[in-house]
């Protein structure tokens, strides 16, 4: 990993993120589980790499100038990095979300300064955004994209939320592991962590397994439902397969349900000192499940996507005080 030292810009401090191993967890499974720590980016995410990537490249094709207006539609984490983007370059950013969304996501990206427009859920519960809600959020997104004539970030289709894995975080991985490394493990939203990801290490080694992991509701690329329900992994799992989606580095998929998610990423928390959100829970339980199956020993990887601050108003941790009935 690189020392930057003293920097000039925020944006100079996304990737070369840490990468640890699971000492504690993985114990007695023969294999060596990593995760490589996305929350340690400045917005608190996967998501910041794909969003400075997306402004660089919109930048440099001359797509957009300073004072223009960016738009994306986002479960937060993907609008968190924009805004970060936007404030040091200089463009107005409107972020659309789902009422449905963890509250902190928005108070984060209201912090950086970019408007918010929250979409009112349509069948879902709160902390579970469903297909419905997520296109009634597409269509408000759309209809302010022509009104505004604004630079849509368009994350589910843009090509350099991959560059930004296939250049950075697949690189990195490959770095800190010494080239030594037999899996890895992700779930998908866009799809830019996992085929970025993927692409680079197969291309350095194809011998290397790439592993789709789902909501167990909502297991709609491998085929096992056809309709995505209802789960708490925020910002994945919708009815839809994303347009970035490549089939042909997948090797398997797994899913995993919300209790394995919400038990995964509390168990972090307590046993490794990592505080994460369901999706990072849902990445590990995986990872953790690749390592107890396998026949021999192996080093598996996958994402810590975001941090667990995001989620202290759900019941992900639930408040120490109020369970002693204070």
């Amino acid at each position: 990993m690189r020392n930057p030292g003293v920097v000039d810009s925020v944006l100079d401090l996304i990737g070369d993120t840490p990468c640890l191993s699971l000492t504690r967890m993985a114990a007695g499974t023969g294999c060596r589980v990593l995760v490589k720590l996305e929350s340690a980016n400045p917005g608190l995410s996967v998501k910041d790499r794909a969003a400075n990537r997306i402004i660089e490249d919109a930048e440099r094709g001359g797509v957009i100038k300073p004072g223009d207006t960016v738009i994306e539609r986002t479960s937060g984490n993907m609008g968190t990095g924009l805004a970060l983007a936007c404030l040091r370059r200089g463009y107005k950013l409107i972020v659309v979300m789902s009422k449905g969304n963890s509250v902190e996501r928005r108070q984060m990206i209201g912090a950086l300064g970019a408007k918010i427009v929250l979409v009112p859920q349509v069948t879902g519960r709160p902390g579970q955004v469903t297909g419905a809600d997520l296109k009634k959020v597409e269509e408000v997104t759309e209809t302010l994209t022509r009104k505004l004539r604004a630079f849509r970030a368009d994350q589910f289709k843009n090509e350099s939320s991959v560059r930004a894995h296939e250049t950075g975080t697949g690189p990195e991985l490959w770095a800190q592991t010494g080239g030594q490394l037999d899996v890895f493990v992700s779930v998908i939203g866009s799809a830019g962590t996992f085929v970025g990801v993927s692409r680079f290490l197969k291309r350095e080694n194809p011998a290397i397994r790439c592993y789709v992991a789902e909501p167990k509701n909502a297991a709609v690329l491998s085929g096992r439902r056809k309709v995505a329900g209802r789960h708490k992994l925020q910002g994945l799992g919708y009815m839809e397969v994303p347009q970035l989606f490549d089939r042909s580095l997948v090797d398997g998929y797994l899913t995993v349900t919300d209790a394995e998610a919400v038990r995964t990423a509390r168990l972090l928390a307590k046993r490794e000192g990592i505080l994460c959100g369901f999706t990072s829970g849902g990445n590990v339980a995986a990872a953790l499940r690749l390592a107890r199956e396998a026949t021999r020993p192996l080093t598996i990887a996958t994402v810590i996507t975001d941090s667990g601050l995001k989620y202290l108003s759900t019941d992900l941790f639930p408040d120490p005080a109020r369970a002693r009935g204070r």
